[in-house]
């Protein structure tokens, strides 16, 4: 089964293509998708939906995962994060994908045993899991660990 995992932020979206086979995982690509910060919203949403499906399109994934929205203390950080999620998820829906829905702290427990670990453990973590494995930067190494821990929790794992 070939997993997208996806880590939504209207700055820098990351996502990442593992395969799970039995107990096996393997990667298969990743990177990060930038929006122009000035930028109208509606070009950075348009950009983040059409990038998403153009990964569909290249990768050809069974489901996708995507990690849940967390509330900010900031309202207007959330409200953005919220639309980039949308934007995502309507790429994956426009693709027919069924998406796996994950809170963060899972994300961690799944990958590195506690839902308390910080970026670094988890990137850690993934140099053990994907052995040689490329990775563009943090958002992309989340999204790894999304597809991961989808991969791990529905049991394909």
């Amino acid at each position: 089964m070939i997993i997208l995992g996806l880590d939504p932020s209207l700055s820098c979206t990351g996502w990442g293509v593992i395969r799970s086979e039995g107990s096996r995982i393997a990667h298969i690509a990743n990177g990060q998708i930038k929006t122009v910060a000035k930028a109208p919203m509606v070009e950075r949403l348009h950009q983040l939906h059409e990038a998403v499906s153009a990964v569909i399109t290249a990768h050809a994934p069974d489901r996708a995962a995507c990690e849940e929205v967390f509330v900010n203390k900031n309202p207007q950080s959330t409200l953005k994060l919220a639309q980039a999620r949308g934007a995502v998820l309507a790429g994956c829906g426009a693709k027919g994908l069924i998406v796996s829905e994950h809170a963060a702290r899972l994300v961690k427990k799944a990958v590195v045993g506690t839902g308390g670990a910080d970026k670094a453990q988890v990137q850690a973590m993934l140099k053990v899991l994907l052995p040689g494995a490329d990775i563009a930067g943090a958002d992309a190494a989340d999204a790894l660990a999304v597809a991961i821990a989808d991969a791990h929790l529905s049991k394909q794992f």
